[in-house]
């Protein structure tokens, strides 16, 4: 099945159950008041909702309406936790060739990953508000996951059983502020702003075949100003699935119901199927050329990041943003 949340009913939106085809959708509040509430009790209520999601797609649901992307918030507004790993190597050697660093022998046994930015997320038609250009504003096209509760210490195969939504985020990154904060050796902070979500979660199943192995075996499409930008094979090259990098988050701690959990930029060894980030593609050209020749993203700039399946259908809708000048209080 396949839910949002329309921008009402306060921070948290309102839960709707959104048709395959991404045309159609029906308020789901008689089940559940907003996405959160329903992964804090997916096992009672997943089948209520799906049942709602084969009326909608019938024409059987009653009050359903034509679904307008601007009205959509993210699917969670806010969560209670984001954590954004770095699964695929393929990006981390580059980056790291490029400044003439090897691949540490543990990154390919113990994923990489950060608590991310989670109390707001972007629609998935928000701009992208950033202060200075000069802050080196960047994509990430990702994609995420979306668990219920998970226990402390769960094995990878555990973990697999509490992934219970797929879905997209274009993961905002002020390149330019990121050596400085990682240089003091504590993490990231002002270099990473409020990223956005896909129009939609959808649940494994609604990706088919395509779900296998705990990964998306699709390419990840970006058009940056209606230019093709990259389609990196998502199920390619990927280290770590998704599975792992739940477990690995909960290694120390349990995942509140409603947690988020990223893959990292999507990258093939394969740099012809196009990058999914402006990092990248100017790694791509420091090494090809001696040094970048692509800017980062500017004001008035337009990016979007959508998954398609093998017949063509937009499976998440698109992330569809403009880069706007915020302007201080």
């Amino acid at each position: 099945m396949k839910l949002g949340s329309l921008k009402e009913g306060g921070r948290d939106g309102t839960l709707i159950v959104v048709s395959r085809d991404l045309t159609r959708a029906v308020r789901a509040t008689g089940i559940a008041a907003t996405l959160q509430q329903a992964l804090e009790d997916w096992s009672n209520l997943a089948p209520r909702l799906n049942a709602l999601y084969e009326a909608l797609n019938d024409g059987s649901a009653a009050e359903a309406f034509e679904l307008e992307m601007e009205a959509l918030a993210a699917p969670l507004p806010r969560a209670y936790e984001f954590v954004d790993g770095s699964a695929y190597l393929p990006h981390v050697a580059r980056v790291r060739k490029a400044r003439g660093a090897e691949v540490p022998e543990s990154f390919y046994t113990d994923p990489l990953m950060y608590q991310a930015t989670s109390a707001g997320f972007h629609g998935p038609r928000d701009a992208v508000k950033v202060v200075s250009e000069d802050y080196g504003i960047d994509l990430e096209a990702e994609i995420v996951v979306i668990t219920d509760d998970v226990p402390m210490a769960v094995s990878a195969e555990q973990a697999a059983g509490h992934i219970q939504l797929v879905g997209l985020v274009n993961d905002v990154s002020l390149r330019n502020l990121i050596p400085g904060e990682l240089a003091k050796g504590f993490g990231f902070l002002q270099s990473k702003p409020r990223s956005a979500l896909s129009p939609v979660f959808v649940t494994p199943d609604e990706l088919g075949d395509a779900w296998r192995d705990c990964k998306v075996h699709l390419p990840l499409l970006t058009h940056v100003n209606g230019q093709w930008f990259g389609a990196p094979e998502a199920g390619v090259d990927m280290q770590f699935n998704f599975a792992q990098l739940v477990a690995h988050a909960a290694k120390t701690r349990p995942l509140s119901a409603g947690a988020i959990v990223g893959s990292g930029t999507i990258a093939n060894e394969d740099t012809a199927l196009g990058a999914s980030c402006f990092a990248e593609l100017r790694t791509v050209e420091a090494l090809r050329d001696g040094k970048p020749s692509t800017p980062f993203m500017s004001f008035g700039d337009t990016v979007r990041i959508e998954m398609l399946d093998r017949d063509g259908n937009s499976i998440f809708g698109a992330i569809e943003q403009r880069i706007e000048q915020a302007h201080g209080a």
